[in-house]
């Protein structure tokens, strides 16, 4: 197999899974639904990669800087989000093929 040949990384399908999930971009109320599913599944770089990838094509007043993204992680860590936020949001992301278990 040659590089051009390779098989996607998991983070590059886990972008994938969000820009087909919000084609529109991630609305506000979905903001720490999605870190808390993403930190289950990468790394906290994967994380912060994946959310400013996806924030970036939100229409958003000002860009999201690594440093915010590094802070909602943090804050999510600290305490999830309900029950009712992250089955809405897993419910999107698994229409488009998102894996529920954790990678």
């Amino acid at each position: 197999m040659t590089v051009d040949q390779q098989q996607p990384t998991f983070l590059e399908n886990v972008l994938a899974w969000l820009h087909k999930g919000y084609p529109e971009g991630v609305p506000p109320t979905d903001y720490y639904p999605l870190l808390a599913l993403l930190k289950r599944s990468l790394s906290e770089d994967e994380v912060v990669q994946a959310a400013q990838s996806v924030l970036r094509s939100a229409d958003l007043d000002a860009p999201v800087t690594e440093e915010q993204v590094r802070d909602a992680v943090r804050m999510v860590i600290e305490k999830e989000p309900n029950p009712e936020e992250l089955n809405q949001v897993a419910a999107r992301l698994a229409s488009v093929g998102w894996p529920l278990e954790a990678h």
